[in-house]
This record gives C-alpha cells, structure tokens and sequence, in this order.
C-alpha cells in the first residue's frame, strides 16, 4: 500500500469530520468523489486499495480505458464539461453526470439513453457569471429542471457549482450557500422519483467550508493525488 497515498487520504477524511462536527453534521452525509483526472490507472487502483470507492473524471477518452482497466465494483462521476457527441461513451459508464447545463444536452442524454436505464444528473449552475466556466445561471435553472422532470429517461438529483478560485476559502462561502438556497427555493417543484437532495461543490481549497454549506458531495484532486501531471 503507498502510505503517502494512505496519509493524504486519512487527512482528507479527517478534514471532512471536523468540518461535519463544525456544523453538527454526519460525516456519513458527506461523499468522497476523489477526481482521478489525468492520474494513472495504477496511482488509483493504489487509492481503491486505501479504502476509496468513488471516483471523478473530466474527459472522456481518458477515463473509459480507466473505468475498464479497474475493478468494476469502483463508483465513477463525470465531472467535466460534457460535449453531446460524447454522450453516448458516457451513458452506462458513470453513475452520475455532474455538469448538465444546457437543453440540448439534456435532449441528447434522454435520447441516447437505455429505456429500462434511467440517467442520474445534477444541474450545473455557473453563480459567479464567468464566461470561463461552465453551467446555466440560476435563472435558467427552473426551465432546465422542467426539460429534465419531462424527460423519461432521465433522473435529477440535485445541482452542482463551481466558485471563481480565491486564496482565502471563506470567500467561497456565499456561493455554496447561495446554491443551497436555490436548491431549497426549487425543492417544491420536485417529486419522486426525482430529487434535489445532492449538492456537489467544494474541491481542494474550499471543501470544508462547502461541507459547513450543506455539500453532500466534494470533488477532492489535489490534495489526495497530489499536483495534476498536466
């Protein structure tokens, strides 16, 4: 077992418990999707030994071969900006796509999908306004949530964001509680078997604080893998 790898892990996670105790919340709430974007198959079958169970990937090409190379028990996440031709190798292959954000996307999924498959997705939502990230502003949201609550193949799970990075991580807190604030104004327009309950945000440099925000998943690189090769 790589015991660095064992050590950058056990920090992670005791991280996530103190951030739980903070706000007086379960650890058991808060799920560990450590992204493996651009890390080699054998770095992560090393930090599935270590425990890991779940993992995220950005693009593609690169986590197919991964997610065939590796036991097929591990969980996987597409994390990344999608494209729609892509859609089609994604289906069957992650448990949840993180970053819908457009009506043609969501047309192209429940096209493509298997009718006895339904897919789970988040909504993407881009709060800071840059033209550099990726997702629908909040006030696109509700027409996006609609196209997805009338589509038959797919499964809304909750939403998704992305802060602008900042040095001090606190500056980061007004924009997970504003996601969790429209996911609790949206609430009302859902029933099963849809539901808003998951909230992805939070990575490296802000997971606590996206944890005392109500984050139910983080998206952890960095500090379990270290510096991306590329």
């Amino acid at each position: 077992m790589d015991k660095e790898l064992q050590k950058r892990i056990e920090q992670v996670q005791q991280r996530i418990e103190a951030a739980c105790r903070r706000c007086g919340r379960n650890p058991a709430e808060v799920k560990l999707i450590a992204v493996s974007k651009t890390v080699p198959v054998e770095r992560i079958r090393d930090a599935a030994a270590c425990g890991l169970r779940c993992f995220g990937e950005n693009y593609v090409q690169e986590a197919l071969p991964k997610i065939r190379s590796l036991d097929p028990s591990l969980e996987w996440h597409f994390v990344g900006h999608l494209q729609r031709n892509k859609v089609k190798q994604v289906l069957g292959s992650f448990r949840l796509i993180h970053s819908v954000d457009r009506l043609s996307l969501i047309q192209e999924i429940d096209r493509r999908a298997l009718r006895d498959q339904p897919v789970e997705v988040l909504l993407q939502v881009n709060l800071s306004g840059e033209t550099s990230k990726s997702g629908a502003s909040p006030q696109e949201i509700p027409r996006l949530m609609e196209a997805i609550l009338s589509s038959p193949h797919l499964r809304l799970r909750g939403l998704m964001t992305m802060p602008p990075f900042f040095d001090n991580p606190e500056m980061a807190r007004p924009y997970f509680r504003s996601l969790r604030q429209l996911r609790d104004r949206l609430l009302p327009l859902i029933s099963p078997p849809h539901s808003l309950q998951e909230l992805s945000m939070g990575m490296t440099g802000d997971f606590h604080v996206a944890i005392e925000e109500g984050a139910t998943m983080i998206r952890i690189g960095t500090a379990i893998f270290g510096p991306r090769l590329r």
